[in-house]
């Protein structure tokens, strides 16, 4: 149905669709500031303005699948990242999406901790709303996300998020400038973590047909915590797919989809441990090494961006197709 056919049986489109600023308001979530997408087609998710432009909770027609710590969403004034010789980030970490960077990822080395300091830093919210006017209309956000030393590294990333209006899919588009005064390493891994009902015994990932985990039991204190890192070889677009067999009726699949000139390889890991269980799919810039830590990253030299895309669906399992282009 068209936007003029929905206006004229409503007072307001909101009522089918909308983004609504939104704070958290107790514990160590007081303060943190929040966009609320309900796109009216099943999919609903927190934009954590406080926490990078990152996704909190994340439901598909009413079932949490995003990952959450017992931490909740912190407060980014309670976050510090050197903190624990540099495995502060673990006292931060939750939600459907944490983005790391965006000079380092993975374990802490020379200087860095784990995974960078972009991470759980306030962004800057520059516009959001509800576009009802195009073919095809949409939910969105933007804003931008600095992290800066004064001789030293200078990076921001602006990001735009997108969901269509009664779809099942969201959008990330983010472009990452050098805004300092020498070239630096940049590097950049999208941290998408599913937690029960979407990780349930079953849960397998699979990419081009290849099973590359699973079937999983969960829980499973024996499972390996280890994370497994591999090249995306082939051209053009990258992706993988997470299918949840015993999560209704359907079952649920869920795609993700990105851009393989900026995001070369697929990083899987997961903690199955009781009171823990969850999956992380993590595209990334550089190959992972002995000891978690990572390859050598491309460098950005001062006025340059790099642009990052990447897409997730959400569908019944026997609705599946393959998808592989942004």
């Amino acid at each position: 149905m068209k936007a003029s056919s929905v206006r004229m049986r409503s007072g307001d489109l909101r009522q089918f669709a909308a983004v609504r600023r939104i704070t958290l308001d107790d514990g160590p979530e007081r303060g943190v500031r929040a966009l609320a997408f309900s796109t009216g087609g099943g999919l609903d998710f927190w934009v954590l303005s406080d926490r990078s432009l990152d996704i909190g909770p994340l439901w598909w027609r009413g079932l949490p699948l995003a990952w959450q710590a017992p931490t909740g969403f912190m407060n980014p004034a309670l976050h510090h990242a050197e903190g624990d010789q540099g495995f502060g980030f673990n006292r931060s970490f939750s939600g459907f999406l944490v983005t790391c960077g965006l000079d380092h990822i993975r374990q802490p080395a020379d200087g860095h901790p784990l995974h960078g300091r972009l991470p759980f830093t306030p962004a800057r919210v520059t516009a959001y709303g509800e576009d009802w006017e195009r073919d095809e209309p949409v939910l969105f956000c933007e804003g931008e996300v600095v992290q800066a030393r004064l001789g030293g590294e200078a990076f921001r990333l602006k990001r735009r998020i997108e969901a269509g209006i009664g779809g099942g899919s969201l959008c990330i588009t983010d472009v990452v400038e050098n805004i300092g005064t020498a070239a630096s390493p940049q590097a950049s891994l999208y941290h998408f973590n599913l937690g029960f009902p979407a990780l349930a015994d079953g849960t397998y990932v699979e990419r081009n047909g290849q099973r590359l985990l699973g079937p999983l039991v969960v829980p499973d204190a024996a499972a390996s915590r280890d994370s497994v890192a591999m090249a995306i070889e082939d051209g053009g677009g990258a992706g993988c797919r997470v299918s949840a067999p015993s999560l209704g009726p359907a079952g649920l699949s869920i795609d993700f989809v990105w851009g393989r000139e900026t995001l070369p390889y697929l990083q899987l890991w997961h903690d199955l441990r009781p009171h823990v269980c969850v999956l992380g799919i993590e595209p990334c810039t550089s190959a992972r090494r002995d000891g978690g830590l990572s390859g050598p990253e491309n460098k950005l030299v001062p006025g340059e961006r790099r642009i990052y895309q990447l897409r997730v669906t959400m569908r019944e399992l026997s609705d599946a197709v393959d998808v592989t282009e942004l």
